[in-house]
């Protein structure tokens, strides 16, 4: 038995793109190959590939906490992981600003991606509402990359 069986295709479609680790890049090839309308893929995608993101807006900063006061090796893992993270990347954010985190989010690589986009947003202090429309844009890029690539166009 797969998930497939109890599933819609367009269900499937929405929580592939909603994995940290397909994200638009295995939704949208996954749906195309399914024979979904590429329209319609990129809108399932897309809004799959978001959703996430308001959880993580919304309990990361919590869970850092939570896990940091459980563990002094946690909190210093996280503190060395923030901290080597803004020093290897401050300057990319100063020089491009906003547009760092839209390309960041944009450039359909492993370990980019809304779910990277959003992670680094909370690293670099860029306040939830900001960074979503950010990402969000970057997804929307990342989304026509990866549907462009998947149809032969680029």
């Amino acid at each position: 038995m797969s998930l497939s069986q109890y599933l819609s295709p367009e269900a499937l479609i929405f929580l592939v793109s909603m994995l940290p680790v397909s994200e638009l890049r295995g939704a949208i090839p996954l749906a195309i190959a399914m024979g979904i309308n590429p329209a319609r893929a990129y809108a399932i995608s897309v809004l799959g590939n978001m959703l996430p993101v308001v959880f993580l807006f919304m309990f990361l900063d919590n869970t850092v906490s939570f896990f940091s006061k459980q563990s002094l090796l946690v909190k210093k893992f996280f503190e060395w992981l923030f901290e080597h993270t803004r020093v290897k990347n401050a300057d990319k954010f100063k020089k491009w600003g906003d547009a760092a985190l839209i390309l960041f989010v944009a450039i359909p690589f492993p370990a980019t991606g809304a779910w990277s986009g959003a992670v680094a947003a909370f690293v670099f202090g860029i306040s939830p509402r900001k960074s979503f429309s950010l990402i969000f844009f970057g997804v929307l890029i990342a989304g026509l990359i990866v549907e462009a690539v998947t149809l032969g166009i680029m």
